[in-house]
């Protein structure tokens, strides 16, 4: 596609000129001989030239106006001035106000050829840029938290209302692959940070010695082997989100500093005397309970309060499986694309297994067996034999008197058997916390946070303490 150069020349000699060249040098060349025309051009006709090589003073006004003007619709172009009357407020303002450059007739033609080509890089790359941005917030939508269920609608509905409000700090919790990852892209890309960077870092990747340098930075000889200054990631994230993945994973005393440089927008990097003022929001993510973390000494209770200004919680497949109804078929779409496919049907035999699995890996193993799927088809039917899923256990977990029978085969997992037990136990106890405790031979406070864990609460407020 031919690149489109807007001219804004009122001399007709030097603007005719200037067309001829740069048509044969491929251009798709418009040329405008005053700033109504050019203005009524850019408006009306919608035209979004890649470069406007523009006369500073015309007979209608100043081209700099124009360019203020174009501003405000966010097109993404160069603009690069020449004038007979050359001034430094001028070249000043021309700068400030966002020109690629300003030059002084007469212009030699293989220096004007010179400045025309950098701008043109520089307007495909910001143009680029635009795209990816744009392709970014189109796929990390609110709807891309997939799902008809209650559990997703409450998800889909709590992101919608944080991505509308200017928070500085959250925290997603949930199992793994429940897609607190998701949830931090959706976030950024759909508020109002979603034209600054996303920068994110996996806590349990490093070393904690490593880790502090990452976020932080450091200045040349601030240790062994820094040869040279390095920007850490909240420098990176200023005016956009840092995602802090595993966040239970750093140890006291980086949390300590990591609340510093939350409270106080500022950091320091290793080595350096300076304070670097930073404006970032943080998402931070876990599949552990912070609470209970600080009540073990393992987690700062000041992080975790900071921490959890606002916080969302999303729930496991296992507790929405409606949802795999609407997520298989997303899953095959988007691996039939990366691997050239053509699934489109699925047998009966697979939806049972599909819909009957536990899940413990969540909507990420989901993914993973419908990809191992799709790429080992032959034909238009999603191949049984590659699902290599179990069933759900309840129907192989059954009681024999005042007993409870689990299968050893591997079909049902070990919290799926703590469940199963503690379920069956307040059920003969009729929900009362103290008796089933005594049953199990266990503690109150250990059966509550079984009963927390397992999202039994509600059941469980129907009987006695």
């Amino acid at each position: 596609m031919t690149d489109l150069m807007l001219i804004i020349e009122d001399e007709l000699l030097f603007g005719s000129e200037l067309q001829r060249h740069y048509q044969r040098m491929g251009w798709d060349v418009v040329w405008m001989q005053d700033l109504t025309s050019a203005r009524q051009t850019l408006n009306e006709k919608q035209l979004n030239p890649l470069i406007v090589l523009s006369d500073m003073n015309l007979p209608d006004g100043n081209g700099l106006d124009l360019l203020e003007e174009m501003q405000k619709k966010q097109q993404y172009n160069e603009w690069i001035f020449l004038t007979g009357y050359g001034s430094v407020p001028d070249s000043v303002r021309a700068l400030r106000v966002g020109a690629y450059d300003f030059l002084t007739k007469p212009c030699d033609q293989g220096r004007l050829d010179v400045v025309v080509a950098g701008a043109a890089r520089s307007a495909r790359a910001q143009r680029r840029i635009q795209e990816e941005s744009s392709s970014r917030t189109k796929h990390f939508s609110l709807n891309a938290f997939i799902g008809r269920s209650k559990q997703a609608l409450q998800a889909r509905e709590m992101l919608q209302k944080l991505a509308q409000v200017p928070f500085s700090v959250l925290i997603i919790t949930g199992e793994t692959g429940t897609g607190k990852g998701l949830a931090a892209h959706i976030l950024h890309h759909s508020g109002s940070r979603c034209s600054g960077p996303l920068v994110e870092i996996n806590c349990a990747a490093l070393p904690h010695e490593l880790l502090e340098s990452e976020l932080f930075g450091h200045e040349a000889g601030a240790f062994t082997g820094a040869k040279g200054r390095r920007r850490g990631l909240m420098e990176q994230a200023d005016g956009g989100t840092l995602f802090l993945d595993e966040i239970s994973e750093i140890n006291l005393e980086l949390q300590a500093k990591l609340l510093k440089a939350i409270e106080e927008r500022t950091v320091r990097r290793l080595g350096g005397n300076n304070e670097i003022h930073i404006d970032i929001q943080v998402i931070a993510a876990t599949n552990q309970n912070l609470k209970q973390d600080v009540e073990k000494g393992r987690f700062r209770a000041d992080l975790y309060h900071r921490l959890s200004v606002f916080q969302l919680e999303l729930p496991a497949l296992h507790t929405r499986r409606e949802d795999i109804h609407d997520l298989v078929p997303h899953f095959i779409n988007e691996y039939n694309i990366k691997a050239g496919k053509h699934i489109k049907r699925l047998s009966e035999e697979a939806w049972q297994k599909l819909t009957q699995h536990q899940w413990p890996g969540n909507v990420r193993e989901l993914r993973n067996v419908i990809e191992r799927c799709v790429l080992f088809s032959n034909d238009d039917l999603l191949p049984d034999q590659w699902l290599q899923l179990s069933p759900m256990p309840t129907s192989t977990a059954h009681m024999e008197g005042n007993k409870i029978c689990l299968p050893l085969d591997g079909s049902m997992a070990l919290d799926d058997m703590d469940r199963h037990i503690i379920e069956t136990a307040l059920e003969r106890n009729r929900y009362n916390v103290t008796a089933t405790a005594r049953a199990l031979g266990t503690t109150r406070e250990t059966l509550r946070y079984r009963i927390s864990k397992y999202k039994l609460k509600q059941r469980v407020s129907q009987g006695r303490e």
